[in-house]
């Protein structure tokens, strides 16, 4: 695959319109499912599921009541019409009461409606609950550093007022829960997804909750847009200087800010930045390793797969047959 003439970062400043970076990042969260579940539950019930690297989980009450257990956080108590997500894949337990017995998830039997929908009925006969469990990832590199800003677990309640969209596409969901209509499953995945999406872009509206330094950044109005510059076009042949430049600030105290807010260079940044859309390019089997280093900067091959290897941990080779990082 020849590579593509790199536009002059002079060029592409000219260009550049400002947008909104973290709408940037929330614009690349395309989920794609791992499994979907409609579960009904009756007490005494308990289900523990494995960790899931790489994943973001989550539950959506339709109706009924839990407890949700991550190891690291306090035990949560959800109600109907909450949202629950566990970003970064732990494991972890929902069950009806602290004391009720708990089976493993993959040990129980599923009925499978579709390639990735089933429907689990579990529990010892008595009050019910249910609910839409998932496990998505996200294959945007940009998304994927917004999902690791998230904190371990998240809960969204129906009774905040502040999320009066919750109501609305719960009532939705629990319609199709109830009739499970021909094609149910598909508007469920599909609300599943919005309601994923809205509660992320929830939590990162709620000025009260920390901020790590990455979203700090993406917020600030200088900072944020070098970062929308890097993240749009990583292979320019950009330079503390001309980063500068588009942002409008002198090379001093560009550096100076980046560093200040981020807690690293700008170029260091950039090489990260730009190992980790190789990663995806390797993933898509985009080309031949070589073409990459070449579009890289790199003059050799061998030189890419070592800068790679210091980054992402694994060979570029590696990663290309299926590894995961």
């Amino acid at each position: 695959m020849a590579s593509t003439p790199l536009a002059s970062p002079r060029s592409l400043v000219r260009a550049f319109r400002p947008v909104d970076p973290l709408g940037e990042a929330l614009h690349g969260l395309r989920m794609r499912g791992t499994f979907y579940c409609l579960s009904r539950f009756s007490e005494p019930w308990g289900l523990d599921l494995p960790p899931m690297p790489g994943t973001l989980m989550f539950h959506i009450l339709a109706s009924g009541s839990c407890r949700l257990e991550v190891e690291g956080a306090e035990p949560m108590a959800l109600r109907a019409g909450d949202v629950a997500m566990v970003p970064h894949g732990r494991g972890h337990r929902l069950r009806s009461a602290a004391d009720a017995p708990v089976a493993a998830l993959f040990d129980l039997p599923r009925q499978e409606l579709g390639e990735r929908y089933e429907v689990l009925h579990h529990g010892g006969g008595g009050a019910e609950t249910a609910m839409v469990c998932g496990a998505v990832h996200f294959e945007e590199p940009l998304a994927q550093r917004l999902i690791d800003q998230l904190p371990p677990v998240m809960t969204i309640e129906a009774a905040d007022p502040t999320n009066p969209w919750i109501h609305t596409t719960i009532a939705l969901m629990v319609d199709e829960v109830r009739a499970m209509r021909p094609g149910g499953d598909a508007v469920i995945t599909r609300v599943s997804d919005i309601l994923v999406i809205q509660a992320i872009r929830s939590w990162l509206e709620r000025s009260d909750l920390p901020r790590t330094a990455w979203l700090a950044a993406m917020r600030d109005p200088l900072i944020g847009r070098s970062l929308t510059l890097l993240h749009h076009d990583p292979f320019q042949p950009w330079s503390v200087a001309t980063i500068a430049q588009a942002t409008g600030m002198s090379r001093s105290a560009f550096a100076a800010r980046f560093l200040n807010l981020m807690g690293e260079p700008p170029m260091h940044y950039l090489r990260t930045w730009r190992m980790q859309v190789a990663v995806q390019l390797l993933k898509q089997d985009s080309g031949s390793v070589a073409d990459l280093a070449e579009k890289l900067g790199y003059n050799s091959e061998a030189a890419f797969n070592r800068a790679f290897k210091k980054t992402i941990g694994l060979t570029p080779g590696a990663v290309r047959r299926g590894a995961a990082c």
